[in-house]
């Protein structure tokens, strides 16, 4: 229960309980993407998102991956999003936070709906760490026992975006031959509002 409580305040820098959610700020050369986090309902992974924001390891990132009906690499489940996480080189000279457990959204109660933000991850259910990516229209098959993930975990949701969807849709129309954005649009910084 301490250990609940000291997240809390972590999430709500340092403010007590019942103050809104934090608002994150995705500064990129395209624009700018305010994404307000749910920490009451997928606590682990806006922690995880706020620790890397916190120590500014998004800053001089980028949104690499711009998915599409017509550029998707598998045909078999379609999804549309953006995805984005730390500068590769950075990466590299400081490494992240590790891997985090999936909080599914059967859990959280949160959807794939048209601007939530989540959690990419590879083909293990708590592989997630630091890459993120934004939903462009509603995607079921991201959600708990769709089928974009062999294992039927999905993804985990944690925020939507409040203001700067049309940065999102900007940035996904982008030229991205099988999903990769070439070149890739710079994130500036991200930082708490």
């Amino acid at each position: 229960m301490r250990a609940l409580a000291v997240l809390v305040a972590l999430l709500s820098g340092g403010a007590g309980v019942g103050h809104q959610s934090p608002v994150v700020v995705v500064e990129t050369e395209a624009g700018a993407i305010e994404i307000q986090l749910e920490p009451s309902r997928a606590p682990m992974t806006v922690a995880n998102f706020l620790r890397y924001v916190d120590q500014q390891m998004y800053d001089g990132g980028r949104f690499h991956r711009a998915v599409r009906l017509d550029n998707q690499v598998r045909s078999d489940v379609l999804i549309e999003v953006i995805q984005g996480g730390r500068n590769p080189a950075d990466a590299k000279a400081r490494p992240g936070f590790g891997a985090i457990q999936l909080e599914r959204t059967s859990l959280t109660g949160l959807k794939h709906l048209d601007g939530t933000i989540s959690m990419a991850r590879g083909n293990a259910p708590d592989s997630a760490s630091s890459d993120f990516f934004i939903c462009v229209n509603d995607q079921p098959s991201l959600d708990e026992g769709g089928a974009r993930s062999a294992d039927k975990q999905g993804f985990a949701a944690f925020g939507r975006v409040v203001r700067g969807m049309e940065v999102v849709r900007k940035i996904q129309s982008g030229n991205a031959p099988k999903e990769q954005l070439d070149p890739p649009i710079r994130i500036v910084r991200v930082y708490r509002k």
